[in-house]
């Protein structure tokens, strides 16, 4: 569970349309959050000027950081880890809850507390890989949503050294509240991306929205450059979790961000990338943090007992070939590339 910037694993496609009436009536606008990319595109019959709607959503991205960004220092986040007198905003208390609940629903395989491993490992925020067998130990007792709770609205570490890390779920849930905005506009068709997380409401023209998944490759970090598959969906959000574009090698052996909060141990298996459908982001983006460290056979078993989210793994056969698994109510709104059969 690692900051997912510049991951970028979803491609917007923008449907064009042939009427010219209704294309005219949307608006777009683009810009950095988080430190990567943003994009929304959204149904402007309100007449809300891009500049000036660029302009809040920016300010409430801006506010979204202060709270969850492990990036800055004076954020609320950053100040808990650290024990110093920080009391927890909206934004912190509704992401910890969201954690918690899906820390229950994947049975542990996504857990926010996995910040101590996630740094030991050499990932995030000024880190350098101290991982050894002989602190595994150590570092292991600090990790276990029991070992942290919100009470009287502030947060109770069993252990100081304790740290959370919500980069596994935060870029989702802010997607979420920028949706969440809109609605409150009373725009009726939009698309919210921020990182490659992504949201969709209504239709775009009359036609369902289209997002490209990417191909998993190593170092893959354009998105739309290779594309495995391209999904039509309204009224969902989708997010795309993988282990192709944070990873390093050391002594020949690959390293992926992905920590196992079971083991301490990066996650060696054979999925690649694993996209989520769900009704809200922060689900979705948690949830997909959970199966890619549960591996294939655990992930499709857990969608299986979970019918409210449908799935797309892209996973590598014995041989090193790209094979796929799409949930069942998926299948009629999901076309993979042909080069991929």
């Amino acid at each position: 569970m690692i900051n997912k910037l510049l991951a970028g694993f979803l491609l917007l496609i923008f449907i064009t349309s042939g009427c010219t009436e209704n294309k005219s009536v949307f608006a777009n606008f683009n810009g950095f959050a988080q430190g990567s990319t943003y994009s929304i595109v959204y149904d402007n019959r309100k007449n809300i000027e891009p500049g000036e709607l660029r302009q809040k959503v920016e300010k409430i991205l801006n506010d979204f950081d202060m709270s969850l960004s492990l990036y800055k220092d004076s954020s609320i986040l950053s100040k808990i880890n650290r024990n110093e007198d920080a009391v927890p905003d909206s934004f912190f208390t509704e992401v910890y809850r969201k954690s918690v609940i899906i820390s229950e629903m994947t049975g542990g395989a996504f857990d926010v507390t996995v910040g101590p491993l996630v740094k030991a490992w050499g990932f995030g925020p000024d880190a350098h890989k101290s991982f050894t067998e002989a602190n595994r130990d150590s570092l292991m007792k600090l990790v276990g949503m029991n070992k942290v709770s919100l009470i009287n609205g502030k947060l109770i570490k069993s252990d100081p050294h304790i740290c959370l890390d919500f980069n596994a779920i935060a870029q989702g849930f802010s997607v979420d509240v920028i949706c969440r905005f809109f609605d409150s506009l009373g725009i009726k068709n939009y698309l919210v991306e921020i990182g490659g997380e992504v949201r969709v409401k209504g239709k775009k023209a009359g036609n369902l929205w289209r997002i490209g998944i990417d191909k998993p490759v190593d170092n893959n970090m354009t998105p739309g450059q290779s594309l495995q598959a391209i999904l039509k969906m309204t009224n969902k959000a989708i997010s795309t979790s993988g282990n192709y574009r944070k990873f390093y090698i050391e002594d020949g052996i690959k390293y992926s961000h992905h920590i196992d909060p079971k083991t301490g141990y990066t996650t060696r298996n054979t999925l690649l990338s694993v996209s989520i459908i769900a009704d809200e982001c922060a689900m979705a983006d948690g949830v997909a943090t959970g199966c890619l460290v549960m591996g294939r056979e655990k992930a499709i078993e857990f969608i299986g007992l979970h019918p409210e989210l449908e799935a797309y793994m892209i996973y590598s056969d014995n041989n090193g070939n790209f094979k796929t698994w799409t949930s069942e109510k998926l299948k009629g709104d999901l076309s993979e590339s042909e080069s991929n059969h």
